[in-house]
């Protein structure tokens, strides 16, 4: 069998964590003397690193598979695996539903796919691991962009929100130790990696429960990455406002290498509806701590998260939610109608709301944040914003493709390779992209 598998493919669905997991999927497949394959027609091992935070995600995961077993009825060889918060949720089914699939396993158990592989796979029948208790980050890694990476700092969530089956499928809350955090980013710096995010489901927790052995929190965490030479942006995600404190508020003003932006997840800007998602914060509490953020750190851009349609929304709660998004003036959102998840307390609430009124809502929240995105990105124009380069436009190729340090995608003309850090003129913008030349050309 494993002259056999000589090629991989890996399929991510979902959020940065699921995208820095599959990386260390990669990298611990190469370990083991697989190649990546440029596509899933042409791999021997197909893995599908799932999200089920909401629906849609399941039944883009349900064509994916479909696919994948008629692959695997032309070539029984093939090696199929499900991993990510889907295969934890559903490991009592999983073979059930899908029974071409050949091994699962959580999002904590990622090093359990190589021991299979490496031991002989199906020679040993098929496998499921769920087990809550590696970092995947002392894996070894695949980059997809060499000056960029993700480091994970803690696993888990202690949030019990009334909607959410993270803690279900990801656990409890485990953060890494400071130490191992700094090496591994002072290890990346030696290797070109200029930009690091910190990945967490809820980062400014961090540190917490490895009290009272070690006293720490999120900010000197911030502080210590900071001080590491060649990192020149530090960026986080994602922050709960419960536990958004004034140490970290510091870290990110004082600190140069901390990055100008925070994806703050709103949710509902009706407090009613905050409490019954259980999100521990009021409209009033999150619009304080906007104001203490913005006050401390002048240029800040804020991004968020929006549920529409949340059992019990009326149109008054929602008008509520406008309120804010037009009070606040979000540099990007995250917008999405409630989806019902099995084992959750939000699913089993009465007043769900019927889809046709999510969907007419969610057209207007998504009117409001783009006309505002619109408004704060039309403020740029005329500036020089430093961009760091990822590569050339996804729509032009002639065109280079970075971000600002406020993480606004910047699409421009220059001669810059990726990685470069580079001055560039914004001539025009729309909600989600500033367009402009290298400040070398205009000057020239």
């Amino acid at each position: 069998m494993g002259r056999s598998m000589r090629r991989y493919h890996v399929t991510t669905f979902g959020c940065q964590m699921n995208a820095h997991d599959s990386e260390r999927i990669k990298g611990m497949l190469e370990s083991l003397g697989l190649g990546e394959a440029p596509g899933p027609e042409t791999a021997d091992v197909l893995v599908f690193n799932t999200c089920t935070i909401r629906e849609k995600p399941d039944t883009r995961l349900a064509a994916y598979l479909g696919d994948a077993a008629a692959r695997k009825r032309r070539h029984p060889e093939t090696v199929i695996a499900v991993g990510g918060c889907y295969a934890e949720a559903q490991r009592e089914r999983i073979f059930q539903l899908y029974p071409f699939v050949d091994v699962a396993f959580g999002p904590g158990s990622i090093p359990h796919l190589g021991e299979w592989i490496s031991a002989g796979g199906l020679a040993v029948g098929r496998s499921r691991f769920g087990a809550h208790d590696h970092f995947a980050a002392d894996l070894p890694m695949h980059r997809e962009r060499r000056h960029q990476a993700w480091v994970q700092v803690s696993m888990g969530c202690n949030s019990i929100c009334s909607y959410c089956i993270v803690p279900a499928v990801r656990g409890r809350e485990q953060s890494r130790r400071p130490g191992e955090i700094v090496a591994e980013v002072t290890g990346l710096a030696a290797e070109g990696v200029r930009e690091v995010t910190l990945l967490g489901q809820n980062v400014n927790s961090w540190g917490r429960d490895l009290q009272p052995a070690l006293r720490t929190e999120f900010g000197e965490l911030l502080r210590a990455v900071d001080a590491v030479e060649g990192i020149e942006r530090i960026r986080f995600t994602s922050p709960h406002p419960k536990d958004f404190r004034e140490p970290v508020i510091r870290a990110i003003a004082e600190c140069d290498a901390v990055c100008e932006h925070v994806h703050l997840p709103l949710q509902s800007g009706s407090t009613r509806v905050l409490r019954r998602m259980r999100r521990t914060y009021s409209r009033e509490r999150y619009l304080a701590l906007v104001e203490r953020l913005r006050s401390a750190i002048p240029d800040l851009a804020l991004g968020t998260d929006v549920i529409v349609g949340f059992p019990g929304e009326t149109e008054d709660d929602f008008a509520e939610t406008l309120e804010v998004v037009e009070q606040v003036g979000f540099d990007s959102a995250f917008t999405f109608v409630y989806s019902p998840r099995r084992g959750t307390e939000a699913a089993a609430m009465p007043d769900q709301v019927a889809d046709e009124v999510k969907g007419e809502r969610l057209e207007r929240l998504v009117d409001l944040v783009q006309r505002r995105a619109a408004e704060r990105n039309q403020a740029r124009v005329g500036r020089t914003e430093a961009v760091l380069v990822e590569g050339a436009s996804r729509t032009d190729a002639s065109l280079l493709r970075g971000r600002t340090r406020r993480n606004t995608t910047v699409v421009f003309a220059g001669s810059a390779a990726p990685g470069d850090l580079v001055d560039v003129v914004v001539e025009s913008a729309t909600s989600t992209t500033l367009r402009g030349r290298e400040a070398a050309l205009v000057a020239a």
